[in-house]
């Protein structure tokens, strides 16, 4: 059941992709997305400041391209 899951994602990130008319494969798609990071920092016991890592121009094109909205928290960070 997971690898038919798995093959039917496959499929549609790659129909979604070629609509688009990107020239990245669902590998490299996935290789760009998986950059992106969710964070959550909390010192002393304070209220924790969740945030998403910087999405660049490269990334926000993918998840344009599959028609999938960007990530959304309280704050972006740098990871540098």
């Amino acid at each position: 059941m997971l690898c038919f899951l798995a093959l039917i994602l496959h499929r549609v990130m790659r129909h979604r992709l070629r609509q688009a008319r990107s020239e990245l494969s669902p590998d490299q798609a996935l290789a760009q997305l998986r950059r992106i990071q969710r964070h959550s920092v909390s010192i002393n016991r304070t209220a924790p400041v969740a945030g998403v890592s910087i999405i660049n121009q490269k990334q926000a094109s993918v998840l344009a391209a599959l028609n999938v909205k960007k990530p959304v928290v309280d704050a972006q960070m740098s990871l540098l």
